[in-house]
């Protein structure tokens, strides 16, 4: 067996932070027992709220502006559909190092490459690159006629077709899930691991679920877990957000708000379900790896690639607007041979950039420099290092719709820069779920300011092309040289 460890990564799509926490009322239990083995990293943040551009930074150790992904590439409004040149992932740097690599689930990182063409063994794969999101003009010339009533836990989109909020599916065998698509790929992952433990080599797994991606369709199984009439609704779902760009008003009043209160709960009751059952097929993948023998040198690393609002600010899905619950994403670490006094919690930002160069510093290979990223490795011994960030920074460019959006938060503020509307200021410590604007109070002018001189600073050292000085374009109250003149 060797001694660099085997890595194991299972993340999930549209996964919030909060429902893997101990004290929440979703229901966790592998993941439980799973963090009292190892570490929960309780301020892990995607650098855009986007499947995409997210999934290429976990695998590059690079934000959006310098790996080139930007939206959604399965579609015609994608802005890139593949890595920049030169841009290298840690797949094929393990695999050149002497790791087996082996992938099953979800890639949707490159219409020109899929997991074998960046080191994988490919088991069973999602979103690579025949996919297409989006239809036809003659798609829509065929569309049939949307129902006169609005159907419980569905929007209504008139010429759109309604939305499917959630809804409760048929059990698919005894455990629920054997009829799922999700259920393949973690079956193909476990029917792997016997293989891959019997090699000399060390070896790396990627296990890619869907859930709990919209829409919450769940297993009756799931759901009966759950009673809506329990569920609280959000503390921000009162937020009306009318001190706030009116995209996020727009959303909410066309499509969400047709959700009455109750439907709200059972949305909230779906999704936490849909995490329940994730959590269900990740104990499945334990399992298989402790029959293996070697689940001690095994880093096993749980998280997702963004969350979801699932009813916060009377939101759903991601994307704009920038609320913590799209951005916060869950991290649970188990390796019993590498991480030092188990069952502890690390409050440090990090963000998924920070995944790619931990990989390779565990495999014996030197991090490139130049990474966005850098290595976790420290906290998984116990340390932190004193020049660790002390701020996180997102770069949104927009979906199917361009907008240009960063954040650069503290843990005391965070200042969202619109380059479409008007800009957010929160003050976390006073108003935790982002309710209250105070950009425009003058009571936080410099603190706005600091944190606009950090946007331009970050901007800078990534290559962020947010620097055009011409009038309908240069929004930001302060401009780049208020930061960088020397």
């Amino acid at each position: 067996m060797s001694s660099r460890p085997n890595i194991l990564i299972f993340m999930t799509d549209q996964q919030r932070a909060d429902v893997v926490e101990a004290d929440h009322p979703c229901l966790t239990p592998v993941l439980d027992r799973f963090a009292a083995e190892g570490v929960r990293f309780r301020r892990v943040y995607t650098p855009t709220a986007h499947c995409c551009p997210a999934r290429a930074t976990f695998f590059t150790g690079l934000y959006p502006s310098r790996h080139g992904i930007f939206n959604n590439i399965f579609n015609n409004a994608a802005i890139h559909t593949e890595l920049a040149s030169g841009v290298q992932t840690f797949g094929e740097q393990l695999k050149e190092s002497g790791y087996r690599m082996a992938f099953s689930g979800k890639w949707h990182v490159s219409t020109a490459e899929d997991p074998k063409d960046r080191g994988w063994e490919e088991l069973f794969t999602t979103a690579t690159g025949a996919t297409h999101h989006g239809r036809s003009v003659d798609d829509w010339r065929a569309a049939p006629p949307e129902p006169a009533a609005r159907k419980r836990g569905t929007v209504q989109r008139p010429g759109w077709g309604p939305f499917t909020v959630y809804s409760t599916l048929p059990d698919g065998g005894p455990k629920g899930y054997e009829q799922d698509n999700d259920y393949k790929v973690i079956r193909a992952a476990v029917d792997a691991l016997p293989d891959l433990a019997a090699g000399d080599e060390p070896w790396a797994l990627w296990v890619g679920p869907i859930g709990p991606h919209d829409p919450f369709n769940v297993p009756e199984k799931f759901v009966k877990m759950y009673d809506p009439s329990q569920i609280e609704l959000p503390a921000s779902y009162a937020d009306r957000m009318e001190d706030k760009p009116r995209i996020y008003q727009r959303m909410r009043r066309q499509f969400w708000d047709q959700l009455s209160e109750d439907e709200v709960r059972e949305s909230i009751a779906h999704y936490w379900a849909y995490c329940t059952m994730m959590d269900a097929l990740f104990g499945e993948v334990l399992d298989a790896l402790e029959a293996t023998g070697q689940a001690d040198n095994t880093l096993v690393l749980f998280l997702s690639d963004h969350g979801d609002y699932c009813g916060d600010h009377g939101l759903y899905l991601k994307g704009v607007p920038a609320f913590r619950e799209a951005y916060h994403v869950p991290c649970v670490a188990r390796w019993p041979r590498g991480i030092a006094q188990p069952d502890r919690a690390v409050d440090e930002f990090v963000t998924l950039a920070d995944f790619a160069p931990t990989f390779l510093e565990l495999a014996g290979i030197e991090p490139s420099p130049a990474l966005t990223g850098r290595s976790i490795a420290p906290f998984l011994r116990g340390e932190t290092p004193e020049d660790w960030t002390d701020t996180f920074y997102a770069q949104m460019n927009g979906v199917e719709l361009y907008y240009s959006q960063r954040v650069v938060a503290t843990k005391e503020y965070k200042y969202v820069y619109n380059g479409f509307d008007f800009d957010e200021l929160y003050d976390l410590a006073a108003d935790p779920h982002e309710m209250h604007n105070v950009a425009e109070e003058p009571a936080y002018a410099e603190i706005k300011r600091d944190l606009v001189r950090r946007m331009w600073r970050f901007a800078a050292a990534q290559d962020d092309q947010i620097f055009n000085p011409y009038g309908t374009v240069a929004f930001a109250p302060w401009g780049p040289a208020d930061a960088l003149r020397e």
